[in-house]
Protein backbone atom coordinates (compact mmCIF):
# COMPACT_ATOMS: atom_id res chain seq x y z
CA UNK A 1 0.00 0.00 0.00
CA UNK A 2 1.05 3.61 -0.62
CA UNK A 3 -0.55 6.98 -0.03
CA UNK A 4 -2.07 8.93 -2.91
CA UNK A 5 -2.00 12.71 -3.39
CA UNK A 6 -4.81 13.17 -0.87
CA UNK A 7 -3.02 11.22 1.84
CA UNK A 8 -5.32 8.19 1.61
CA UNK A 9 -3.83 4.71 1.46
CA UNK A 10 -3.83 3.38 -2.09
CA UNK A 11 -4.28 -0.35 -2.70
CA UNK A 12 -2.35 -1.84 -5.61
CA UNK A 13 -3.60 -5.12 -7.08
CA UNK A 14 -0.92 -7.47 -8.38
CA UNK A 15 -1.21 -9.01 -11.81
CA UNK A 16 -0.70 -12.68 -12.32
CA UNK A 17 -2.58 -15.88 -12.88
CA UNK A 18 -5.66 -15.52 -15.06
CA UNK A 19 -6.44 -11.94 -14.07
CA UNK A 20 -6.48 -9.61 -17.09
CA UNK A 21 -5.12 -6.07 -16.92
CA UNK A 22 -8.63 -4.64 -17.35
CA UNK A 23 -9.86 -6.73 -14.40
CA UNK A 24 -6.88 -5.60 -12.32
CA UNK A 25 -7.55 -1.93 -13.07
CA UNK A 26 -11.29 -2.29 -12.31
CA UNK A 27 -10.61 -4.06 -8.99
CA UNK A 28 -7.96 -1.50 -8.05
CA UNK A 29 -10.34 1.36 -8.80
CA UNK A 30 -13.10 -0.25 -6.71
CA UNK A 31 -10.80 -0.86 -3.75
CA UNK A 32 -9.59 2.75 -3.80
CA UNK A 33 -12.97 4.38 -4.42
CA UNK A 34 -14.14 6.31 -1.31
CA UNK A 35 -17.77 6.04 -2.45
CA UNK A 36 -17.53 2.24 -2.53
CA UNK A 37 -16.18 2.26 1.01
CA UNK A 38 -18.83 4.72 2.19
CA UNK A 39 -21.63 2.69 0.57
CA UNK A 40 -20.62 -0.33 2.65
CA UNK A 41 -20.65 1.78 5.81
CA UNK A 42 -24.05 3.32 5.02
CA UNK A 43 -25.68 0.04 4.01
CA UNK A 44 -26.22 1.00 0.36
CA UNK A 45 -26.02 -1.72 -2.24
CA UNK A 46 -23.92 0.32 -4.65
CA UNK A 47 -21.94 3.55 -4.89
CA UNK A 48 -24.58 4.68 -7.42
CA UNK A 49 -26.85 5.53 -4.48
CA UNK A 50 -24.79 8.68 -3.89
CA UNK A 51 -25.34 9.83 -7.47
CA UNK A 52 -29.11 9.88 -7.04
CA UNK A 53 -28.76 11.34 -3.56
CA UNK A 54 -26.69 14.25 -4.89
CA UNK A 55 -28.97 14.85 -7.87
CA UNK A 56 -32.04 14.90 -5.64
CA UNK A 57 -30.39 17.14 -3.03
CA UNK A 58 -29.87 19.73 -5.76
CA UNK A 59 -32.94 19.32 -7.97
CA UNK A 60 -35.59 17.97 -5.53
CA UNK A 61 -37.10 15.42 -7.90
CA UNK A 62 -38.18 12.95 -5.19
CA UNK A 63 -40.99 14.11 -2.93
CA UNK A 64 -42.90 12.48 -0.10
CA UNK A 65 -45.86 10.43 -1.31
CA UNK A 66 -44.73 10.08 -4.94
CA UNK A 67 -44.80 6.97 -7.11
CA UNK A 68 -41.39 6.09 -8.55
CA UNK A 69 -40.18 3.51 -11.07
CA UNK A 70 -36.53 2.43 -11.09
CA UNK A 71 -35.64 0.79 -14.43
CA UNK A 72 -32.75 -1.67 -14.43
CA UNK A 73 -32.74 -1.36 -10.67
CA UNK A 74 -30.40 -4.17 -9.56
CA UNK A 75 -28.55 -4.20 -7.23
CA UNK A 76 -30.89 -1.56 -5.77
CA UNK A 77 -28.89 1.48 -4.67
CA UNK A 78 -31.21 3.96 -6.38
CA UNK A 79 -34.31 2.18 -5.09
CA UNK A 80 -32.97 2.46 -1.53
CA UNK A 81 -32.64 6.24 -1.85
CA UNK A 82 -36.04 6.62 -3.52
CA UNK A 83 -37.80 4.53 -0.85
CA UNK A 84 -36.50 6.82 1.89
CA UNK A 85 -37.27 10.05 0.10
CA UNK A 86 -40.84 9.31 -1.03
CA UNK A 87 -41.75 7.59 2.24
CA UNK A 88 -42.62 4.20 0.77
CA UNK A 89 -41.04 2.49 3.80
CA UNK A 90 -43.87 3.95 5.89
CA UNK A 91 -46.51 3.50 3.18
CA UNK A 92 -46.69 7.14 2.01
CA UNK A 93 -45.23 6.69 -1.47
CA UNK A 94 -44.54 3.80 -3.85
CA UNK A 95 -41.34 2.54 -5.43
CA UNK A 96 -41.33 -0.18 -8.08
CA UNK A 97 -37.97 -1.62 -9.12
CA UNK A 98 -37.81 -3.38 -12.50
CA UNK A 99 -34.97 -5.57 -13.71
CA UNK A 100 -34.28 -8.70 -15.75
CA UNK A 101 -32.06 -9.90 -12.90
CA UNK A 102 -33.25 -11.02 -9.50
CA UNK A 103 -32.84 -8.50 -6.70
CA UNK A 104 -32.99 -9.15 -2.94
CA UNK A 105 -35.86 -7.48 -1.10
CA UNK A 106 -35.60 -3.82 -0.10
CA UNK A 107 -37.97 -2.34 2.52
CA UNK A 108 -40.57 -0.12 0.86
CA UNK A 109 -39.75 -1.37 -2.66
CA UNK A 110 -41.89 -3.63 -4.84
CA UNK A 111 -39.71 -5.65 -7.21
CA UNK A 112 -40.83 -6.86 -10.64
CA UNK A 113 -38.53 -9.20 -12.52
CA UNK A 114 -39.51 -8.38 -16.08
CA UNK A 115 -38.41 -6.73 -19.31
CA UNK A 116 -39.59 -3.11 -19.39
CA UNK A 117 -39.49 -3.35 -23.20
CA UNK A 118 -42.25 -5.96 -23.25
CA UNK A 119 -45.48 -4.72 -24.82
CA UNK A 120 -47.48 -5.36 -21.65
CA UNK A 121 -44.90 -3.79 -19.29
CA UNK A 122 -46.63 -0.37 -18.96
CA UNK A 123 -49.99 -2.00 -18.16
CA UNK A 124 -48.41 -4.36 -15.63
CA UNK A 125 -46.69 -1.45 -13.95
CA UNK A 126 -49.85 0.65 -13.75
CA UNK A 127 -51.63 -2.29 -12.15
CA UNK A 128 -48.86 -2.62 -9.54
CA UNK A 129 -48.87 1.09 -8.72
CA UNK A 130 -52.63 1.45 -9.15
CA UNK A 131 -52.31 4.59 -11.23
CA UNK A 132 -49.72 6.80 -12.87
CA UNK A 133 -46.09 7.44 -12.05
CA UNK A 134 -44.43 10.65 -10.87
CA UNK A 135 -40.79 9.75 -11.55
CA UNK A 136 -39.17 7.27 -13.95
CA UNK A 137 -35.45 6.89 -13.38
CA UNK A 138 -32.78 4.74 -14.97
CA UNK A 139 -29.13 4.12 -14.14
CA UNK A 140 -28.88 1.44 -16.81
CA UNK A 141 -25.96 1.13 -19.20
CA UNK A 142 -25.98 -0.99 -22.35
CA UNK A 143 -23.47 -3.81 -22.77
CA UNK A 144 -20.46 -2.51 -24.67
CA UNK A 145 -18.61 -4.03 -27.63
CA UNK A 146 -15.51 -1.84 -27.62
CA UNK A 147 -16.52 -0.24 -30.91
CA UNK A 148 -17.19 3.39 -30.03
CA UNK A 149 -19.94 4.23 -32.53
CA UNK A 150 -21.75 0.95 -31.97
CA UNK A 151 -21.61 1.43 -28.21
CA UNK A 152 -22.91 5.01 -28.46
CA UNK A 153 -25.89 3.82 -30.52
CA UNK A 154 -26.62 1.04 -28.03
CA UNK A 155 -26.46 3.42 -25.09
CA UNK A 156 -28.71 6.02 -26.73
CA UNK A 157 -31.11 3.31 -27.92
CA UNK A 158 -31.52 2.06 -24.36
CA UNK A 159 -32.20 5.59 -23.05
CA UNK A 160 -34.68 6.26 -25.87
CA UNK A 161 -36.55 3.09 -24.92
CA UNK A 162 -36.57 4.17 -21.27
CA UNK A 163 -37.95 7.57 -22.36
CA UNK A 164 -40.62 5.85 -24.44
CA UNK A 165 -41.64 3.79 -21.42
CA UNK A 166 -41.72 6.91 -19.27
CA UNK A 167 -43.98 8.65 -21.80
CA UNK A 168 -46.47 5.80 -21.45
CA UNK A 169 -46.68 5.79 -17.66
CA UNK A 170 -45.81 9.28 -16.36
CA UNK A 171 -48.38 11.59 -14.85
CA UNK A 172 -48.54 15.14 -16.27
CA UNK A 173 -45.75 17.12 -14.59
CA UNK A 174 -43.68 13.98 -14.07
CA UNK A 175 -39.91 13.58 -14.16
CA UNK A 176 -37.54 11.40 -16.20
CA UNK A 177 -33.91 10.83 -15.15
CA UNK A 178 -31.52 8.60 -17.08
CA UNK A 179 -27.84 7.90 -17.48
CA UNK A 180 -26.24 8.85 -20.78
CA UNK A 181 -22.65 9.28 -21.93
CA UNK A 182 -21.42 12.50 -23.45
CA UNK A 183 -21.44 12.23 -27.24
CA UNK A 184 -23.04 13.75 -30.29
CA UNK A 185 -25.41 10.79 -30.61
CA UNK A 186 -27.96 12.06 -28.10
CA UNK A 187 -29.05 15.24 -29.92
CA UNK A 188 -32.25 13.64 -31.22
CA UNK A 189 -33.11 12.30 -27.77
CA UNK A 190 -32.68 15.72 -26.17
CA UNK A 191 -34.77 17.37 -28.91
CA UNK A 192 -37.63 14.93 -28.26
CA UNK A 193 -37.40 15.37 -24.50
CA UNK A 194 -37.56 19.15 -24.90
CA UNK A 195 -40.80 18.76 -26.83
CA UNK A 196 -42.39 16.65 -24.12
CA UNK A 197 -40.94 18.16 -20.93
CA UNK A 198 -40.87 21.73 -19.68
CA UNK A 199 -37.20 21.59 -18.63
CA UNK A 200 -34.35 19.38 -19.88
CA UNK A 201 -30.78 19.57 -18.60
CA UNK A 202 -27.64 17.50 -18.14
CA UNK A 203 -26.32 16.88 -14.64
CA UNK A 204 -23.13 15.24 -13.39
CA UNK A 205 -23.05 14.47 -9.66
CA UNK A 206 -19.73 14.46 -7.83
CA UNK A 207 -20.13 10.71 -7.22
CA UNK A 208 -19.75 10.11 -10.96
CA UNK A 209 -16.13 9.34 -11.66
CA UNK A 210 -14.55 12.46 -13.08
CA UNK A 211 -12.58 10.54 -15.71
CA UNK A 212 -15.82 9.09 -17.10
CA UNK A 213 -18.04 10.63 -19.80
CA UNK A 214 -21.04 9.50 -17.75
CA UNK A 215 -23.68 12.12 -17.04
CA UNK A 216 -27.45 12.19 -16.58
CA UNK A 217 -30.26 13.73 -18.57
CA UNK A 218 -32.93 15.21 -16.30
CA UNK A 219 -36.31 16.05 -17.84
CA UNK A 220 -38.86 17.78 -15.57
CA UNK A 221 -42.49 18.73 -16.18
CA UNK A 222 -43.90 16.05 -18.48
CA UNK A 223 -46.51 17.60 -20.74
CA UNK A 224 -48.43 14.38 -21.19
CA UNK A 225 -47.91 14.12 -24.94
CA UNK A 226 -49.26 10.70 -25.97
CA UNK A 227 -47.20 8.60 -28.35
CA UNK A 228 -44.25 10.96 -28.29
CA UNK A 229 -41.73 8.17 -28.67
CA UNK A 230 -41.39 4.96 -30.60
CA UNK A 231 -39.66 2.00 -29.00
CA UNK A 232 -36.51 0.81 -30.71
Amino acid sequence: MAKDDTGRLHVTVKTGGKRKLSSKLWLERQLNDPYVTQAKRDGFRSRAAYKLQEIDDKHRILKMGQSVVDLGAAPGGWSQIAAKRVGSVSGKGKVVAIDLLEMPEIPGVTFAQMDFLADDAPDRLRAMIDGGVDVVMSDMAANTTGHRKTDQLRIIGLVENAAAFAAEVLNPGGTFLAKVFQSGAEAELVTQLKRDFATVKHVKPAASRQDSSERYVLAIGFRGTPGGYERQ
